[in-house]
Formats: structure tokens, sequence, C-alpha cells
């Protein structure tokens, strides 16, 4: 390796968890002469094709270098490996030649990394101490060319609890000179025990279950700089429904953990619940909008033609449509047949658009069918463009506490808001109370795909009134609170916290065709685990969700440094305590840190951001950067407006942030539906000048050229090391797990366990 290294290119990161981190190949540029420095290397395209056959992957990674000088280069491609992978192939000719590639010995590896590091004096590297290398020289690298490597390589997937781990992680953001042209992750699984859950807890994937034993799993973006892990957990389990936990913990804290519950995908026609369904669909005048084509109406319409056809033999279903009044279709629930089908679609053929709103006469009609069985789902579809101006009762209020006196206990209700006209703390409390959720079709999307996609979710419900209790461990702060229905092709998503360890008893139980039935599954809670740093970020991103919906429910106003009090006011702390110590950045939650930073201090002191995050936020605002002020200004909107293009904004962002937890949400699709905007001003913000990342389970922000772990809090005692010393690396060998850390710069604070380290230069 020469002396004069000084350019690295990392083209995707593939780190492990738990253990040694495991990357993709990075080049390493020899400069063509003393004093040159060449523009650092990009990646064209990052594409990687996935084959699990029960818990053997077989990864096979094709990446396209491309040299943007005018000089022709040299440089050496370099390989980690984890411990268990053992690579297969590896394609990359020269002018005709294969080359061929030398493994290097750990102790050889660790000595190039930190070679690496001392004469480049950039601590990226450190993220790949500990691996296995093999390598091998590229010459030439041609001036604007490109350079394709594939690589294919097998590793043994362990399985705990019957629940396997596939990591893969895409971390280029540090060494590509511009974002990648596209990412494409196809993951295809098969298994020999029947596949229960899929589940991606860190990217938006599209999941095709074949069956009960194949599967496929998508994921792909565009003109992106990849910075997180790509972690797929899958079940398998030979039991109806499959139950998978995983858990993290430090020795001296409180543990987080997720459960995952699945049923079978192949279930008989005698297992499916039959059910009861009602679709109550806005037909006012602003459903045919002159100036959007289609009109609303006639997507509506599309959707319900689609709905009725879905039924299953064995439900019974009705329409009501409304606008200054309600219509039905048939005064009683209908049996599914060809017939009923047939005019069913008459009905919604001949609905035309005009009138008022009334929803109250929409709910009367919809609830009086409700039966009197309660082995059958009874589940209302509300789809609405506008709030109630017509009908006896018109206050939201109202017509909240009017559907809940007379819901049934299973009565399940959906609504969609189609635009940004409806009222959503109306139609968020009525799903909210009534075991539903709500959805959202903004302007520029289809309602007809949007509750196409729903119907195909909930068409074949095998699973009610579902309660799950954790016996031998105890275990605290649990969401969601209340459990949705399970639905063929769906999954429940459990976070919470536990204290203690040792083995406990999961008993999940259930109704089915009204029949009581009761599963009980044997898991382990660790007194220490390192290997699932997402958990707990996955928790508290799903509690700040569920909070933040109670915070905007309430109509509380925090603007401007106005702090509730009472209960609301425990809420706003606990949001600002979350979202400063995992890092979850929003427009709501980077609003309510600025102003928890005004605050006096403890010392009586005005002022005095507590965290990194609240400095930087508070000295974007003070220079008036555009784009905080604009973002923060209609963060607030969302927080207390009840109706507009905010308030939905604010819902969908905080129903995401509660995304693990919702069922039917999952699987087929749900790329595509209803996963709401990645709506983060903060983040928008602050990315642009690259002063917010992560790195494993950590959130590190940029602050006067420091990186700050963002639960360090001003006042914390610090261990100072100098950058590149010979105690700069003694510190890395005893602590193996500052590698990555370390890798955000030069000058980092990071917090691990009850020490702290500050590297300084």
């Amino acid at each position: 390796m020469r002396a004069a290294i000084t350019t690295l290119l990392l083209v995707v990161c593939f780190a492990s968890l738990s253990g040694p981190v495991l990357a993709d190949g990075f080049i390493v540029v020899h400069p063509p002469r003393p004093g040159v420095k060449p523009i650092p290397l990009a990646v064209k395209y990052h594409h990687v094709d996935v084959k699990i056959d029960d818990q053997i992957a077989t990864t096979t990674v094709d990446q396209v270098f491309v040299n943007p000088n005018n000089m022709q280069l040299e440089g050496t491609y370099i390989f980690p490996l984890p411990d268990q992978a053992m690579v297969s192939q590896m394609s990359m000719w020269i002018n005709g030649v294969e080359m061929k590639a030398e493994m290097l010995p750990r102790d050889q590896a660790n000595k190039i990394y930190t070679d690496i590091v001392r004469k480049m004096k950039d601590p990226a590297i450190l993220e790949y101490m500990g691996n296995r290398l093999f390598r091998v020289r590229i010459f030439p690298i041609e001036p604007r060319s490109e350079k394709r490597i594939k690589i294919e390589y097998s590793e043994k997937i362990t399985a705990e609890s019957g629940l396997c781990t596939y990591r893969y992680p895409l971390s280029t953001e540090k060494f590509s000179s511009k974002p990648l042209n596209d990412v494409v992750i196809n993951v295809k699984v098969r298994t020999t025990v029947p596949l229960k859950s899929l589940f991606s807890p860190t990217h938006d994937t599209d999941v095709v279950r074949k069956d009960d034993h194949n599967a496929v799993v998508g994921y792909e973006e565009r003109n992106v700089k990849p910075d997180k892990d790509f972690i797929l957990y899958y079940s398998i389990s030979g039991e109806r429904f499959g139950a998978a936990l995983v858990a993290s913990k430090e020795k001296t804290q409180d543990g987080h953990y997720a459960l995952f519950v699945a049923p079978r995908h192949e279930i008989d026609r005698s297992e499916v619940i039959p059910k009861d369904m009602v679709f109550v669909i806005d037909t006012s005048g602003s459903m045919k909008e002159p100036a959007r084509r289609p009109w609303k109406i006639d997507q509506a319409k599309a959707a319900l033609r689609f709905c009725v056809n879905s039924l299953n033999p064995g439900d019974r279903f009705n329409i009501v449509s409304f606008a200054t009044a309600a219509r039905q279709f048939r005064k009683t629930l209908q049996p599914v047949s060809g017939d009923t089908r047939a005019e069913a679609i008459s009905f919604v053929d001949a609905m035309e658009a005009g009138g008022g709103t009334n929803i109250h006469d929409a709910m009367r009609t919809a609830l009086a069918m409700q039966g009197d069985d309660p082995a059958r789902p009874f589940i209302i579809v509300f789809l609405t463009d506008g709030e109630p101006t017509a009908g006896e009762i018109q206050k939201p209020d109202d017509l909240v506490a009017y559907v809940r006196k007379n819901a049934g206990a299973s009565t399940r209700l959906f609504v969609f808001g189609v635009g940004y006209d409806v009222n959503t703390h109306l139609l968020d409390k009525m799903a909210a109370e009534n075991r539903g959720d709500r959805m959202y079709v903004s302007p520029e999307e289809s309602v007809e795909v949007k509750v196409a996609s729903f119907q195909e979710k909930i068409s074949y419900p095998v699973l009610s009134d579902v309660k799950v209790a954790i016996n031998g461990v105890e275990t605290y702060d649990i969401y969601p609170p209340s459990l949705p229905d399970l639905f063929r092709g769906s999954q429940l998503v459990i976070y919470g916290r536990y204290t203690g360890s040792g083995h406990a008893a999961i008993r999940l139980t259930g109704t089915v065709q009204g029949k009581p039935t009761e599963l009980v599954y044997e898991v382990a809670f660790p007194a220490e685990s390192k290997g699932h740093e997402t958990i707990p970020r996955l928790w508290a991103m799903t509690k700040v969700g569920f909070l933040l919906d109670q915070l905007r429910l309430k109509g509380v106003n925090v603007s401007a440094g106005h702090r509730p009090s009472g209960p609301a006011k425990e809420l706003v702390d606990e949001i600002v305590a979350l979202a400063t110590e995992f890092g979850i950045i929003t427009p709501y939650t980077a609003l309510l840190v600025l102003e928890d930073s005004a605050r006096p201090t403890a010392s009586g002191r005005p002022g005095g951001p507590a965290t990194p995050a609240a400095r930087r936020l508070a000295e974007a605002k003070d220079k008036d950067e555009e784009s905080v002020e604009e973002a923060l200004d209609e963060a607030d909107e969302g927080l207390v407006s009840v109706t507009g293009e905010a308030s939905v904004k604010a819902s969908r962002e905080a129903n995401r942030l509660k995304g693990g937890s919702s069922g039917f949400l999952t699987g087929r699709g749900r790329k595509k539906v209803d996963q709401g905007e990645t709506y983060l001003a903060f983040d928008r913000a602050m990315k642009m000048k690259q002063t917010f990342k992560q790195i494993g389970g950590k959130t590190f922000v940029l602050v006067h050229d420091v990186w700050y772990d963002s639960v360090f809090k001003e006042g914390m005692a610090t261990t100072k090391v100098t950058f590149l010393s010979d105690e700069y690396f003694d510190l890395l060998s005893k602590h193996s797990a500052l590698g990555r850390y370390l890798s955000a710069g030069s000058r980092v604070v990071v917090c691990l366990g009850d020490k702290v380290f500050e590297i300084v230069t």
C-alpha cells in the first residue's frame, strides 16, 4: 500500500449491527504523481440481488465506479468480509484480462486500515476495522471511464427464536463524489418452514408473498446517497400464527424489544372470518372539481367497483352515498352474489356529485346496519373530501361522540380523507376510537389506487379482537396501545420496553368466527444484546408518533414559546426528550426542541440549548435560513390547524412515525400505499449542509465543526483524546464499537455507556 494514498472511495458498506462490520468494496486511488489530488471517484449505480434459501443467503453485488478525472489512475480494490461469509465469485476484467483477488489475514487488514487513516487523516475508514480482507490491483482506470465490478458471496443467517435477520447497510454517503443514479435491492426468500412476517424497519419496501414458502422483497431509489443500513427481518414457524421477538439492551439499562406477529399466508376458506362491510362515499359537489381530471367522484366510483368485486362469498355489504342527505343501495346488508354485485355496481354507476356534506346522516345510516353477531367484524370504509356542512350534528366533537356512542364492539372504522379541505381532527379521532386507521389522499394521488390497495389488504380477516400478553418479564411503554385485527398477508409489529431478563411466555389471544383462540410462544429476553441497534430508535419513533397525535388532537398551540400546562406539558416534555435522545428530527419535534432550548436553565439563566440538535437548529434559525424558517412555520400550522395542507401533512407524519404498528399497512404495496411523506423539514434543511447524520443506532449533529452525539448534554465530563495519536488507536483497540462512531470525523463527541469521549485536534 503506497505511502501517498490520498483518495478513498467506498461503494457500499455492509455493516453488521453486532460484531464485526462488513462492507462492499471500496477503491483506494493512488495519485499519478506527488502533489496531484484527483477528484474522488463516483458511484454510478449499485444493484444487489439476494437469494435466501432457508438460512443461507447468497448476495450478488453489481457496482460501477466512474472516474471523472482527465487522467489515468491506478487503484487498489479492497473488499472487507464478515467471518462467516465466503466469496464465490469476483468479476473484473481489464483489457480482457481477469484480475485475481488476494485474501489478507486479519492483522494485515487492520494494519492497512490504520495506515490509510494515518496517511489520509480521514477517520471514515475506521468503520471497517476488524474484518478479513481481499484485494486486487486495478490499472488502468481510464480518464472519464467506468469500471464495473461484480462480487458474489454466501453467508449463513442465524435465527433467534424463529426470527432471521438479513443485513445490508448502505453507507456511500461519505465517499461518493455525487449521488448514485439508482440503488436497487431485490431479495428472494424461500423457506422450508412456512414464512410468517417479512419486515424492513429501515426502508420502504414492496413485499410480494407468493405462498407460504416464497416471497420477494424490493427496494429502489434514484439520485440518492444511501446513509443507513438495509435490514430485513423474516420469521419462520409451523404454527398457524407465528410470533418472533428481537431485543436490544445495555447491561445497566432497561431494554427495548420488537414483537412480530403474523398469520400464515395460505389459509383455508373455513379460516376466513366472514365480514360485514359498508362503503360510505361522499358525493358532495366538491367531489367534481372542474379543474381536476379525473374527477374525484369518478376515481371513488372506480374504487367502489373494485371493492364490490373483491368481496368474499359469505360476506355481506351495503353502499351509502351522501351529500346533503344520505342514500343507500339497500335498506339492509346484502349477501354477496352475482346478482347483488351487478346491482351494486349499477348503483355506483348512477352516482353523481352535487350538494352539501352531511356526515351525521351518513354515519347514522351506516351504523344502523350493525348486526348482533359478534363473530362478524363490522367494517365501515368512510371516504370524504370536506368538512360537515349539513345535518343535525355538524360540530366535529359532537360527531365523534355520536359515533362513539353508537358503534358496537365489532365495529371498525377506516377513513379516507381526499384533498386538503378535510377536518383531520374529526377523521383521526373517528378512526382511532373505533379500531381503524386514517389514510389521506393528496391532490396528486389516485383515490382509486389507495382504496383498492386497502380493500385488497382487508379482504381476508383471520383474527379479531387481538390481544398480546407477556408473562415472565416485566414490560411497559408498549405501542400501539390497542391492536388492530389481523388479515391474511398482514402482520403486527409491537414495540416496548422491558426490565430484567429471562424466558417469558407470549400469549396471543383473539377470536375466529366468534370462537376464542389462544396461542402461547416461548421467547427469551436477553440481559444484554447489542445486535439490533435500530430497535430502540424504532420504539422511540413509534412513541413520538402517538404522542404527537395526542398533542395535535388536543389542539395545543406550542408556538412562540407558549408551553401548555398540566398533561399537555408532560406530552411536550416527553416528545422533546425522545426527539433529542434518539435524533427524531421532524418539523414538530424540531420546533419543540427549539422552544425547549429557550427556557431558563437550572441555574435560572435564560437560554442555552441543552443539546447539540437544539443548538444547531437555533443557529440556523438565528441566521434566518429560509428553508428552516418556512418549515417551522408550516410545522406550527400543522400542529394547531384542523384543515388544510399543513394539517393533513401533520396527520400523515404522525401516522408515518407510528408506521411499524399498523398491521394492514404492511405487505404488498406498502411502498405505494399511505406511507405519508418523509416530511422532515429540519432534516431537509440540515442535510443540504451535511450537518446531520446517522451512524449505527446513533445520531450525530455538527456544531462548530464538531460532531456531537445527540444524547450528549452540556456539562457532561469528557475524556479528551487527540486525533490520530497513539492514545487514539489504543482507545479503538479497547473499544471496538467506537470505530464506526469515530468515523464521523476528526472532531467527535460520542457517548458510550457511562463514558463520554471527545476527539480533539
